[in-house]
């Protein structure tokens, strides 16, 4: 097996590596004068199970062509098998024609990951479930569920918790997480009158009294956490905590979660946050390396990657 680094998120493929006992491969990826990104693999990979580990976060244009030409430089370094990690799957917000004559943008990503040659895709929490099918490849879509439950438990225990969904569609992952940690759900009943800005509406369950989790998938500018934990707090809520695995964090949204009522911001580190947004005073970062690590073991072993949720 061999693991390989682009320059998304240095920091998370260092503690995969870690995890595994496996030293990263050896190779560049630079850029030249005019941007264009340039790949080189200074190690000899033929007939080895190579997996190219990348987020295609921000800037999400370069990192997505840095994954694409990694996968093509091993694919003609006759690599036996290619596994594109994408902890964060960019453009996974684009997964459906929400007006005429708008692309399915994360459909399009999915069919260059497969034309770049890549044989399988190991990503995490993905914004929309069926993502999964816009590939032709097997792809495989961890949950950071386990990470944050467990974190839940060592600092939360026995409080009068209840797991609050910011949205209709985050339902059945609220669900999953109030399912584990045996709490009750409530649900943030909000309209999007723009791409970037909520509003409330109304707050379904009784959350006064109670510790409030707030659980999504991404969290890019705050306004809908910030927004959500307001009306909880005026519902009678004790405390709003949020746990979101990809934090995306653009437009000052750690600043707009230090002025809010939000006692705690709990991020995963599929994306690498900057360094300015790790000194706030509510931003946590729980790692999910060891989680992807396991997977990846279990992928080279062909072991079930299934069974780490059960």
């Amino acid at each position: 097996m061999k693991l390989i680094s682009c320059n998304a998120n240095r920091p998370l493929s260092e503690a995969i590596a870690d995890h595994l006992d496996c030293p990263l491969t050896d190779a560049e990826v630079k850029n030249f004068a005019d941007n264009e990104i340039f790949v080189r693999i200074n190690e000899n990979v033929r007939g080895e199970d190579v997996f190219i580990i990348q987020s295609t976060s921000r800037p999400a244009n370069d990192n997505l062509m840095e994954l694409l030409i990694c996968i093509d430089a091993l694919r003609r370094a006759s690599a036996a098998r290619l596994t594109a990690v994408i902890p964060y799957f960019g453009y996974a917000r684009q997964d459906r024609k929400t007006d005429g004559r708008t692309p399915i943008s994360a459909k399009l990503v999915a069919n260059l990951i497969s034309a770049a040659g890549a044989d399988r895709v190991l990503t995490m929490d993905l914004h929309a479930g069926q993502i999964q099918g816009f590939f032709d490849i097997p792809t495989d879509n961890m949950v950071a569920l386990p990470v944050m439950v467990d974190d839940v438990r060592r600092r939360m225990a026995n409080e009068n918790l209840m797991v609050v969904s910011p949205d209709v569609g985050g339902v059945v992952r609220a669900r999953s997480f109030a399912k584990r940690i045996r709490a009750d759900l409530a649900i943030v009943d909000k309209r999007r009158p723009e791409a970037g800005k909520s509003e409330v509406m109304n707050i379904i369950g009784d959350v006064s009294g109670r510790r409030c989790i707030l659980v999504d998938d991404i969290c890019d500018s705050g306004g809908t956490l910030v927004n959500a934990a307001a009306a909880l707090k005026e519902e009678g809520a004790v405390s709003v905590s949020a746990y979101i695995t990809h934090g995306v964090l653009s437009n000052n949204a750690v600043a707009r979660v230090d002025d809010s009522v939000m006692d705690e911001l709990v991020i995963c580190n599929s994306i690498q946050p900057r360094d300015e947004d790790l000194k706030s005073k509510k931003l946590r970062v729980l790692s999910v390396a060891p989680l992807l690590g396991e997977a990846i073991r279990r992928i080279a072993n062909n072991e079930s990657v299934s069974k780490l949720f059960d």
